[in-house]
């Protein structure tokens, strides 16, 4: 079973369902019921047209739960505007249902929870994680925006402030490695930047590109991950870098800033240095205090203490980290990095085998481990 051409078509054929009169949650269930179904036919009987078979089936599924409480006439026309028998036009309608899922109905963190959920294909637990909340606290939500959507008429998109959320978020996720979605994100951001024209879909696209030229260097063979620092330049894509750079400056150039902007900003001046100690870490600091008065979110600020650390020593970045929540994720990570440029190896260690507790992924989790070991070794000597 193809997974990938399910996800793929996933979708189009949601956007299908809502379009044709479904509402949003009654069919989301009917488009799983159909991918269940063909998991379990495909198998043996592929047909020929993949999608058309997709929405055809999904359809009889919302019919059929439709039925269970609706009345003779309501039926009557759903049963008329069932899709015509035969191949069902090629098209591609995932940035228009990331438009509708990001309805006026709903708040924006709930709209890109919705999203995530019902288009990116993420869990609910890799939702949670992206927004730094219990996974019980994100399935509420999800469940709220649902019963929010349901019987709503899709007919009022949401604004691209939101869409570009998501999108965000989706590229994240694929970037960790844990689901590939990265590629997809970047494709679908290109669509968005050529059909509206605002300098923040430009500053996402170029921020995409630019953290997307360094991902065949941010793991090794083995799988581990290779910080920033270590990464093998020569292996960065600097075609991909050079359009990152064209399409931010661009963006820059129209003097409305936000805050896509600035990340690609900080991401290009880490692509521009030839080596780790050559990077320009005081105007890296100088786009984080820009960043945070943008955004005020408590995790830039542990990413501008890395960078105070870089600028000024770490004394400073750990003077910069202590007005910040212990509690952030990563908290531990930054601070164990700072002991041990300060010399303090014993603290370093300790809070590398905190992070390595709390860590989000397998192989952040081994990294921080060997990172705790390595010291532990060297204060052994």
């Amino acid at each position: 079973m193809n997974e990938a051409l399910l996800r793929s078509l996933t979708p189009g054929v949601l956007a299908i369902l809502v379009r044709r009169g479904a509402d949003f949650a009654a069919a989301e269930d009917a488009v799983q019921e159909a991918l269940l179904e063909a998991v379990r036919v495909w198998p043996a009987d592929p047909p020929r047209d993949p999608k058309g078979w997709l929405v055809t089936v999904a359809w009889r599924k919302f019919l059929d739960a439709t039925r269970a409480d609706v009345a003779r006439r309501r039926r009557e026309d759903l049963v008329d505007q069932e899709p015509a028998p035969g191949p069902t036009p090629a098209g591609d309608d995932t940035l228009q249902l990331y438009f509708l899922c990001a309805h006026p109905s709903l708040t924006p963190s709930s709209a890109v929870a919705l999203t995530l959920r019902a288009v990116g294909g993420l869990t609910t637990r890799q939702i949670a994680q992206a927004y730094l909340v219990p996974e019980a606290t994100m399935a509420q939500r999800i469940s709220r925006a649902k019963r929010t959507v349901s019987g709503v008429r899709f007919d009022r998109p949401g604004d691209v402030a939101t869409v570009l959320r998501v999108l965000y978020l989706v590229f994240n996720e694929g970037y960790s490695g844990d689901v590939d979605l990265a590629a997809e994100a970047i494709r679908l951001t290109r669509q968005l930047a050529a059909a509206v024209d605002h300098p923040e879909v430009a500053g996402l696209l170029a921020l995409m590109l630019l953290h997307h030229a360094r991902r065949a260097t941010r793991t090794a063979p083995d799988g581990s991950l290779v910080p920033l620092a270590e990464q093998d330049r020569g292996r960065w894509d600097t075609r991909s870098i050079a359009e990152g750079v064209t399409i931010l400056q661009a963006a820059l150039a129209r003097d409305r800033l936000g805050e896509f902007q600035v990340q690609a900003a900080i991401a290009a001046l880490h692509a521009d240095a030839p080596s780790a100690e050559e990077t320009d870490w005081v105007q890296i600091v100088e786009w984080y205090d820009e960043l945070t008065r943008l955004t005020d979110n408590p995790v830039v600020r542990l990413n501008r203490a890395v960078a105070v650390g870089e600028a000024d020593g770490p004394r400073a970045g750990l003077a910069a980290l202590g007005a910040l929540d212990a509690s952030l994720p990563r908290h531990a990570a930054v601070a164990a990095y700072l002991h041990e440029r300060d010399g303090d190896l014993a603290t370093a260690a300790r809070l590398y085998a905190e992070a390595a507790h709390g860590a989000p992924s397998l192989a952040e989790r081994d990294h921080l481990t060997r990172q705790a070991a390595r010291l532990n070794a060297r204060r052994r000597r």
